[in-house]
């Protein structure tokens, strides 16, 4: 690849009414181009992914980069969005201009403000990224689409709540060593298990426990040039990206099968001329741990059906042979969706270079795969990194 990663930024997720959309992206961009060690004025272009769908009134946002510093003023800023994979997909972008050649450094920002958004318009907001004419009435927004998913995959493979659960804890136990992270808690198995009060059914079999938190947060990358990079003082490579864009309407195709993250992830590890195996951990997307659960099978760590014995045989935990979400993932470091994918990437970059905080730094973490999903598997996007050598 052409690309890599040389600097980057990161707020802790969660809900912040003293932040606005602006104030949190100029915070990343800043601090990132600080991180970077380069001034605004080296910049060649910005990227800003920022799905918004109603979140911010202020809805024309890719200049909002440029108030991070006077010097930013004329570049050029593009905003992207491709639902909860805008993250990535303003990573993919900023890498097409570096490898197009007509950009040198590009900065990718993602930013999201939810919380201010009153409950009643959540789930009418996050319910865009379906296909209205068939979900559009969907009760509880999207996690009703994903209960749905959810019951499916029961009826289909019998009644999963074991291991949502133990997904579910896992994911929490992971996030308490994450200070960027919205929920920093120890659950355990037992209370994402039981239905309680405070762990009431949200939507078919989903449980509180089981879905992604709303979130206000943002991050940021600096992307350079493969040879730029070697003079930096850090440098994380894109060994491989990959994007595979399914339909939206989920009957025109099998919707337990994922078979958009099964493309993007065997066309990502073939351009890199890896295999599943040869990665040290894997950040995925677990807006609902039923997603993680069949992203398991989609990425080919299990047959079809058979996610639950990853997590069940200790797979996918922090010392397993392919550790899932060492972050906390969406579960708990939480999902201000335009900032997620730039969000697993910093983690990611994170780890390859031991720059991980205390207690979630895995050891010998040498290559990274990072699978973001828009929808129900509609956009799919795959990157493997790995440090520069």
């Amino acid at each position: 690849m052409t690309a890599s990663i040389v600097g980057w930024a990161h707020t802790p997720f969660g809900k912040f009414d003293a932040e606005t959309v602006e104030s949190l992206v100029v915070k990343v961009a800043t601090d990132a181009l600080a991180d970077a060690g380069i001034s605004a004025e080296d910049v060649d272009e910005i990227v800003l992914g920022h799905f918004n769908a109603g979140f911010s009134p202020q809805d024309f946002t890719a200049s909002l980069v440029l108030q991070a510093d006077p010097k930013l003023r004329f570049k050029p800023a593009t905003r992207v969005e491709n639902a909860c994979a805008t993250g990535s997909a303003a990573v993919h972008q900023g890498i097409r201009a570096i490898a197009s050649g007509a950009a040198r450094i590009v900065l990718v920002v993602g930013v999201e403000q939810m919380t201010r958004t009153p409950s009643a318009d959540i789930g009418r907001y996050l319910l865009k990224a379906s296909y209205l004419p068939e979900d559009g009435d969907t009760v509880g927004g999207f996690a009703g689409v994903f209960g749905k998913i959810a019951q499916s995959y029961f009826q289909k493979y019998g009644d999963q709540s074991d291991a949502l659960a133990m997904i579910a804890a896992k994911n929490h136990k992971n996030g308490v060593a994450n200070p960027y992270a919205q929920m920093r808690k120890d659950y355990g198995f037992e209370f994402c298990r039981a239905e309680s009060e405070k762990n009431p059914f949200v939507a078919g079999p989903l449980k509180r426990t089981d879905c992604s938190l709303v979130s206000d947060g943002a991050a940021a990358l600096v992307l350079t040039d493969s040879e730029t990079a070697k003079t930096m003082g850090k440098a994380v490579n894109f060994r491989a990206t990959a994007h595979a864009q399914d339909f939206l309407p989920m009957s025109k195709r099998d919707i337990l099968q994922f078979e958009g993250c099964t493309v993007a992830w065997r066309r990502a590890l073939a351009q890199a001329g890896v295999q599943l195996s040869d990665l040290s951990f894997v950040e995925t997307h677990d807006c609902f741990t039923v997603a993680e659960l069949i992203e398991y099978e989609a990425m080919g760590l299990t047959p079809r059906g058979q996610g639950a014995r990853a997590i069940k045989e200790g797979w996918t935990q922090k010392d397993g042979k392919l550790p899932v979400n060492p972050s906390g993932g969406l579960k708990a470091k939480g999902h201000p969706i335009g900032a997620t994918g730039i969000s697993m990437h910093v983690m990611s970059a994170m780890q390859l270079v031991g720059q991980a905080p205390e207690g979630m730094q895995l050891k010998n973490a040498k290559l990274a795969g990072i699978f973001n999903m828009g929808g129900a598997a509609v956009a799919n996007y795959v990157s493997v990194l790995e440090p520069t050598k």
